[in-house]
C-alpha cells in the first residue's frame, strides 16, 4: 500500500525521481498511465495486471467502457528505474498532466498519482476536498 506525499520535479530529459518510500513497493519495474483526474498513475506490475482483469470484465459494447479503455491503455508506458530511481515521463503523459518542472508525488493505496504542483494547487482543484466535504462523502458510504 502506498502512502505519504513528496514534492519533486522533472529534468530536461523528462527524468523524474520517484521517492525511495514509494518506489520500494514498485520493484524494478512499473507502468504509467492516464490517471482520472489530470494526473498520472503509477501502477506496480502485478496490480496492472490486476486492473486489466477488471478492464476485462466490463462489456466492451458499451462506448464510455470503449473510451475509458483507451484513455487508461493507450498511452501506459512500462518504465524501469535508472539507478538514481528514476522514470522518463513520455511527453503525451506529461502533456495531459500539465506537467511543467514541479511535480506532487503522492501515495493513493494500489497506486501512486503524480500530479504538476500548478494543477495541484490549483483553486480550482476538485480533486481535494475540505474536511466537511470529506464527511459528506464518507456518510454516503456509510463510513
Amino acid at each position: 500500500m502506498f502512502m505519504g506525499t513528496s514534492y519533486n520535479s522533472i529534468d530536461e530529459k523528462n527524468r523524474m525521481i520517484v521517492p525511495s518510500k514509494l518506489r520500494a513497493g514498485l520493484g524494478t519495474r512499473c507502468i504509467l498511465t492516464k490517471g482520472l483526474d489530470r494526473c498520472l498513475y503509477i501502477y506496480t506490475t502485478d496490480d496492472w495486471e490486476k486492473q486489466m482483469e477488471k478492464i476485462a470484465q466490463l462489456p466492451e459494447s458499451d462506448p464510455k467502457v470503449r473510451a475509458f479503455i483507451r484513455h487508461f491503455c493507450a498511452n501506459a508506458a512500462e518504465c524501469e528505474f535508472d539507478r538514481q530511481g528514476r522514470i522518463i515521463i513520455p511527453q503525451e503523459l506529461k502533456a495531459y498532466a500539465g506537467i511543467e518542472k514541479e511535480l506532487v508525488t503522492m501515495g493513493a493505496m494500489s497506486k501512486i498519482e503524480v500530479w504538476s504542483r500548478d494543477v495541484w494547487d490549483a483553486p480550482d482543484n476538485d480533486s481535494k476536498m475540505e474536511n466537511e466535504d470529506f464527511a459528506k462523502a464518507l456518510a454516503e458510504y456509510n463510513f
